[in-house]
């Protein structure tokens, strides 16, 4: 199947061809009839199509041009009806809050997406930040899927950033020859399932959490209580040295232990062991 027009490398366009990926992301989601979909980046709206057919209302998010026309031509049954609302526009440059205020308020949606390589990262924070999204089923770097869900141990900014959120799990590998043009690298499938309580009692502790992970994983070489009492933002949270040792010791760590080797659970204990 060739392209109906030509992917911009500045927009990190790979359209995908894999009827096998798209039902896989379909599946993952456990979307259905009447849920709400928010997808970014529909491209030419092969994934939009199996989304539609399943029953839900999209509301998709487009920042190529060249593409409004041609999704609202090939989706007009379905904007008749109500379930299909195209929005040009670039997500990051979005107001979120009043997307879902306008199409669907109180009710959660679910985030499915094929996102740009380049922009992965702050895709996740702003969902993970905002909290809108009862799930994410997402396309990514297989080399950032794997991070995300630590298949080598580590822990990184962003696997912890998205603990604070839900729980992960890696669906499977998407080869880089499922998309036109073809990637230099392969693809991943993941779906993240939102927390059913929320894991911080208030601003305070969720500040706390995120300014501590920034700090203990800022030099991957140097120990976490190392980099603490370096960051400015952390620094003058306790005392001493012999302060952080305490609190470490608190929680079951060694003064040697390194921010990549803690995990969610011990980072919250030592939020609120400051707290």
């Amino acid at each position: 199947m060739t392209s109906i027009v030509h992917a911009k490398k500045s927009l990190g366009q790979n359209f995908l061809r894999s009827g096998a990926a798209i039902d896989a992301i379909v599946t993952a989601s456990g979307v259905k009839k009447g849920d709400i979909v928010l997808e970014i980046g529909p491209g030419e709206g092969v994934l939009t199509e199996k989304l539609l057919v399943s029953g839900a209302h999209v509301i998709a998010i487009e920042k190529d041009d060249r593409l409004i026309d041609i999704l609202s031509e090939r989706f007009n049954d379905f904007v008749k009806k109500g379930d299909f609302t195209l929005i040009h526009g670039d997500i990051l440059e979005e107001n979120i809050e009043k997307i879902k205020e306008k199409y669907f308020r109180t009710t959660d949606c679910k985030l499915i997406a094929n996102i740009p390589y380049y922009i992965t990262g702050q895709i996740i924070r702003l969902f993970v930040d905002n909290n809108l999204a009862s799930s994410m089923t997402l396309l990514v770097q297989d080399e950032v899927a794997k991070r995300i869900v630590k298949r080598d141990g580590k822990e990184s900014l962003l696997s912890l950033s998205i603990a604070s959120y839900g729980t992960t799990r890696y669906i499977k590998k998407v080869p880089s020859g499922s998309f036109v043009p073809a990637p230099k690298v392969d693809s991943a499938i993941i779906h993240i399932d939102r927390h059913v309580k929320p894991v911080f009692h208030s601003r305070k502790e969720r500040d706390m959490y995120f300014n501590l992970i920034h700090a203990g994983l800022a030099h991957k070489r140097k120990t976490l209580i190392h980099n603490v009492k370096e960051d400015n933002g952390t620094k003058n949270i306790l005392g001493g040295g012999k302060m952080w040792e305490s609190i470490l010791g608190e929680v079951g760590l060694g003064v040697k232990a390194r921010g990549e080797d803690v995990d969610f659970d011990t980072w919250q204990k030592i939020m609120r062991a400051i707290l």
